[in-house]
């Protein structure tokens, strides 16, 4: 049976700082007032902070530092925790070896700073007690060229501050007072400051969305970073309302609806001009409203075809097709698998005064000049077949479709293919060979897919190596992975590396690229689409006409010491990787 851990009254007793009386009056004082024991001690004049400091440490198991001692101010270093989180919430960093730091903390009971902390600084923490007191004197004492330290509790209050003004202007009159509302928060508060300040760290992150989901006990702020969430931070559940609140704010939606979805969009300028969009999604959930802000750099579909992923053969292909004059283009593949930025580098090649290019989207993410961009508004009837129907009398080269959901939209897509036009659009389906019999399944006749599609081009988006090949480390071959995508260990020997984990990037991969599976119609597959051949038959001719398939795609780039075995398998084969696992 586990050993219980010892009261902090009975250590401050035994070591002689308080008397067993002034325990038990500070007992009652801690219960009516909703303290720990050991703060009521102190407010009560019993004993100091330095004595419950120390009493926590025998409590808990730790070392204490006593920083009114020269020996104990000398063991501190500054430099290796940034001034805004020393200053934040009262720590102070130790000595650091290797991936293992040394910090000073006042409460070893506040896991979720810890936690944080371990993140943001990506090391391991041993965790030391000072007493609370000593710990602002030295830090007031090191940074007083930069200004006053702000206590949480001051924090606690203009938080407090912040919802009841918001929640007031809710009250009186949403629609008329919601820019009014953010005046009445002012633009200095905590809640305005911490807005701002994770609206512009996610994308110094390089984060591609943020997501805010409120829990039972705090609020949940996680980044999409390369693909993958990663748990930025645990923020008190007292500060929801108000951070859903300007969050809607900013975004201007209503903020006294809370019972059904709403988007809108953000646009802030960087430190270095640079103006990014996000775009936001208001959702109802158990808990509250799930925020999600969808980050649009003007860059990332501006990257250029070679910097996609593309090896030469396929990056030849890819430029032949998208300068054909007619037929359509389909690129396929799940959400987030980067189809938009795929087509809109093609239509960037393209966008030149001798062309007139139109383009369907739902939404428009991106602006590009000299291309006629439309956006759908279902609401009143602007639809993808409306929009579409009205493109071709504006007589344009080149179509752009943001995607063929139905019937109707793919059958006025094919006609505009048959008629002279070139079609871009995607498709939800998991490789490219898929795309034909998804199409007949909605009912658009076999022979017009077979006739107007030039080709079909699958994609996925798998991390990269954060270092060269160079630099990089070998990795211990995994034969699990390495059978998922088709390398044996004589391959692999000497050729494949590991994620080597650093301050930029934490979990060693830095950035994405593109694989993919590319396959041109010829007659043989025109022919077996027309007879309504099976997608396994389908995909048999296209990788004899020479498609590469997605696994072996990630193949060529692991052997390159671009990614890994584990990230293809990953992104590419989730099924079979789960059953060769268990």
């Amino acid at each position: 049976m586990a050993r219980s851990r010892k009261k902090i009254g009975e250590i401050l007793v035994r070591q002689g700082a308080v008397s067993s009386a002034q325990v038990d009056k500070a007992l009652q004082l801690a219960q009516g007032s909703g303290k720990r024991v050991g703060e009521a001690m102190v407010e009560a004049g019993f004993c100091k902070e330095k004595d419950v400091a120390k009493g926590l440490a025998e409590q808990f198991g730790l070392e204490f530092v006593d920083l009114s001692s020269k020996e104990g101010m000398g063991e501190i270093q500054p430099d290796l925790i940034p001034e805004e989180l020393i200053k934040k919430h009262f720590i102070l960093p130790v000595s650091k070896s290797g991936s293992r730091m040394k910090v000073l903390v006042h409460d070893p009971m506040n896991l979720e700073l810890l936690d944080m902390l371990r993140f943001r600084l990506n090391v391991e923490l041993d965790p030391m007690l000072a007493a609370k007191d000593e710990i602002r004197a030295f830090i007031e004492s090191h940074f007083r060229a930069g200004g006053s330290i702000v206590d949480t509790t001051e924090v606690t209050a203009d938080e407090s501050l912040v919802t009841a003004s918001i929640d007031k202007s809710i009250d009186a009159s949403v629609d008329k007072s919601m820019d009014k509302s953010i005046d009445v928060a002012g633009d200095d508060a905590p809640i305005v400051k911490l807005w701002n300040r994770i609206l512009r760290e996610a994308v110094n992150m390089r984060a591609s969305d943020i997501h805010l989901e409120p829990m039972h006990d705090r609020v949940r702020l996680r980044y999409r970073i390369d693909g993958v969430c990663i748990e930025r931070d645990n923020l008190p559940k007292r500060m929801q309302n108000a951070l859903l609140s300007r969050a809607k704010l900013t975004a201007g939606l209503n903020i006294a609806e809370r019972r059904v979805p709403q988007d809108g969009r953000i646009k802030i300028n960087m430190e270095d001009g640079t103006d990014i969009d996000f775009r936001v999604s208001a959702c109802p959930a158990y808990h509250g409203e799930s925020v999600v802000l969808r980050i649009l750099r003007p860059d990332s579909v501006r990257i250029g075809l070679e910097n996609i992923g593309f090896e030469p053969d396929n990056l030849e292909v890819f430029n032949r097709i998208i300068r054909r004059p007619n037929g359509i283009f389909l690129v396929t593949g799940p959400t987030g698998s980067g189809k938009t930025t795929t087509l809109y580098s093609a239509l960037n090649v393209l966008n030149r005064p001798d062309k007139k290019i139109i383009t369907a989207e739902d939404p428009v993410e991106y602006n590009f000049e000299g291309i006629n961009q439309c956006q759908v508004r279902e609401k009143i009837g602007f639809t993808f077949s409306s929009i579409l129907r009205s493109m071709l009398r504006q007589a344009p080269n080149i179509i752009l479709v943001g995607e063929i959901r139905d019937k109707e939209v793919g059958e006025i897509a094919i006609q505009a293919a048959l008629t002279g036009h070139l079609v871009f659009s995607t498709l939800h389906t998991n490789d490219a060979p898929s795309a034909i019999t998804r199409l007949i399944d909605m009912g658009i006749k076999p022979f017009l897919v077979a006739s107007s599609i030039q080709a079909v081009m699958a994609q996925r988006l798998i991390r990269t190596l954060a270092k060269s090949k160079e630099l990089a480390e070998p990795h211990e071959i995994d034969h699990k992975y390495l059978r998922l995508v088709g390398l044996s260990p004589e391959e692999a020997e000497g050729k494949v590396y590991k994620p080597v984990p650093s301050a930029e990037a934490p979990t060693g991969y830095k950035g994405r690229k593109g694989i993919f599976e590319m396959m041109q119609m010829n007659s043989e597959i025109r022919e077996a689409a027309f007879g309504l051949a099976p997608v396994s038959e389908l995909r048999r001719l296209a990788l004899q006409n020479g498609m590469r398939s997605l696994v072996e795609d990630g193949k060529v780039k692991v052997l390159a010491g671009t990614t890994t075995p584990d990230e293809i398998a990953r992104v590419t084969q989730v099924e079979e990787m789960t059953g060769v696992i268990d």
